[in-house]
């Protein structure tokens, strides 16, 4: 028999050699399986995205838009078709619901439009207000407003009753029209030439609907509760506390002031020397704007929490400190924003009480 001289180390390290390469053969084929792997899901979110919803594609979400347009535009148009003969006791009901969509479109853009590129969403609001504009136009036409006549005389207590309802008067009627760069307020709700003055107001949900501060002078402003829309015009040296507004809000022609303000939209023209303390939904826009500083929300009040919450303003987001500057194209920080330092941020501002002496309501 043939003597065996193999050395037992030699056995060993064949040993060990077959080893290793079985391990690197098995690893070789997980990687393999995991590259696989990845490339399904790739292809899975791809096929996915087709059916995802519009604020995950911009295609998706354009898409969209164009078919709620073109259905308000048709219904428009239906209304102004409607002829003498037919009966027009629904008119006014259907004009109410066309408002209601272009309401419901402006908020899509709103809450999507922390995704959508710049030149997307000026378009989109662009359309929003030609369809404002059009819609008032044919509400002008077709439901004509009564000529004011004189009447018998009022009693005092007539008199008392109108000015109450004047401070209780809902937006249900009232038109914003913004076309580029200005604010057109008409017949809106508000706090409206005052100079000194602290104006309180509570709103009892976010079903309510616009309010105007227009053309105040060293007042302070706190409103409660929640609401639709909040228009601001002409403001100089005020500071203005403001719970959640589901819509947007639009600022004009403000200087030397401090807001605090939470919207799903806040859009800001011509604002000088003015601090912003924000919660918002989509990036905050300026236009025509030079030394306006940010800063996180910071208001408080009795439910407050409730009111964020039913409006979708529970979250943080962070856009307080995204602003985009439509006047300023270049790649680099724009020089008329910044960010507030945090050694000068006012404190938390709790406006639960709200019985001031003097005050206006």
């Amino acid at each position: 028999m043939e003597e065996d001289h193999s050395n037992p180390s030699e056995v060993s390290d064949k040993t060990l050699d077959s080893i290793a390469q079985k391990k690197h053969a098995a690893m070789i084929e997980r990687l393999s399986n995991l590259h696989q792997s990845r490339l399904q899901q790739a292809i899975s979110r791809k096929s996915d995205s087709n059916d995802s919803p519009s604020f995950e594609s911009t295609k998706s979400f354009l898409d969209r838009f164009s078919e709620t347009k073109k259905s308000i535009e048709m219904e428009i148009d239906r209304c102004r078709r409607v002829s003498e003969s037919e009966s027009k006791s629904s008119l006014k009901s259907d004009l109410d619901k066309v408002s209601v969509s272009i309401s419901d479109l402006e908020r899509q853009v709103a809450e999507n439009s922390y995704f959508l590129p710049s030149y997307e969403v000026r378009s989109s609001l662009k359309t929003i207000s030609d369809l404002k504009e059009t819609l008032e136009s044919v509400n002008y036409e077709l439901l004509p407003k009564k000529k004011f006549s004189f009447k018998n005389k009022t009693t005092k207590k007539d008199q008392s009753n109108v000015v109450k309802n004047e401070t209780e008067i809902r937006a249900s009627d009232s038109v914003l029209v913004e076309n580029c760069s200005s604010i057109k307020v008409r017949d809106s709700p508000g706090f409206h030439n005052e100079e000194g003055a602290v104006l309180v107001k509570h709103f009892g949900g976010s079903k309510e609907g616009d309010f105007t501060l227009s053309d105040l002078n060293s007042c302070e402003v706190r409103l409660t509760g929640s609401f639709r829309a909040l228009f601001i015009h002409r403001l100089w040296d005020c500071r203005v506390y403001v719970g959640p507004v589901l819509g947007s809000i639009l600022i004009e022609e403000v200087e030397g002031c401090l807001f605090m303000l939470a919207s799903h939209q806040i859009r800001i023209h011509h604002a000088k020397e003015t601090d912003f303390y924000l919660r918002v939904r989509s990036r905050p826009i300026i236009e025509d704007c030079n030394n306006v500083r940010f800063a996180p929300y910071l208001l408080s009040y009795e439910g407050i929490e409730k009111d964020l919450g039913d409006c979708s303003l529970d979250e943080e987001t962070g856009n307080w400190a995204n602003v985009d500057d439509f006047r300023w194209l270049r790649a680099v920080q724009s020089p008329n924003w910044c960010i507030l330092p945090e050694e000068e941020c006012v404190n938390a501002v709790n406006i639960s009480n709200l019985k001031t002496p003097g005050e206006v309501s």
